[in-house]
């Protein structure tokens, strides 16, 4: 009779050396799978008792709503104001802060309501919802409010509305006109860096 040389006992009959070889790799094989399936078991356990679900934070501030000019676009716009009338143009502030039912309502002109398109953006999606834009006219020697981009009222062969844009970049405004897509002449903002993207999501400019 053949005997197994592993183990020197007799084989059952029927079976070879490799029939036990086998069977031996699948009991191994059997055995290891259990000890992995034993081992992310316990890991998946470990996992959920240590998850903590997300639940809102009380200690988070929301941003505090906005309703004026923010404090440096203010004082920016001051010094506009002054710097102009040194230069002989006397300018008319027409729009500052503008809340979004204030800017939905200008939306809706030229769509759902009388008048023309004056603006691309709806409510939030502004500067002037966060208080850091201004537009501005310019006031004729007779007192008149005009928006003429070539009127000379000072007399010195520049148009006062570009002398206007040059003094507020100066003062740190970026002006509307620059843009190509829907280019806004009175618009002056100071953004500091902030996307409306950014705003939205309740982040405010430093006010210092």
């Amino acid at each position: 009779m053949e005997r197994n040389p592993y183990t020197r006992q007799p084989l059952p009959i029927g079976q070879t050396p490799l029939d036990l070889v086998t069977r031996a790799k699948r009991k191994r094989n059997r055995l290891l799978l259990l000890i992995i399936l034993a081992l992310t078991a316990a890991i998946l356990w470990k996992v959920i008792l240590t998850f903590e679900p997300y639940l809102p934070n009380d200690d988070i501030i929301p941003a505090a709503p906005i309703t004026e000019l923010h404090p440096i676009v203010f004082a920016k716009q001051n010094e506009l104001i002054a710097q102009t009338a040194k230069a002989g143009i006397k300018i008319l502030i027409t729009d500052g802060f503008r809340s979004s039912e204030e800017q939905d309502a200008i939306y809706a002109k030229g769509r759902t309501a009388e008048g023309k398109v004056v603006t691309q953006v709806q409510g939030g999606h502004s500067y002037h919802n966060y208080g850091l834009a201004i537009d501005f006219a310019l006031r004729t020697k007779k007192g008149e409010v005009v928006w003429d981009m070539k009127y000379d009222g000072n007399k010195n062969g520049q148009a006062d509305w570009m002398e206007v844009v040059a003094i507020a970049k100066q003062l740190g405004f970026s002006w509307g006109g620059d843009w190509n897509n829907f280019p806004d002449y009175p618009h002056l903002q100071m953004d500091f860096g902030y996307s409306i993207r950014q705003l939205r999501n309740g982040q405010r400019p430093p006010t210092e």
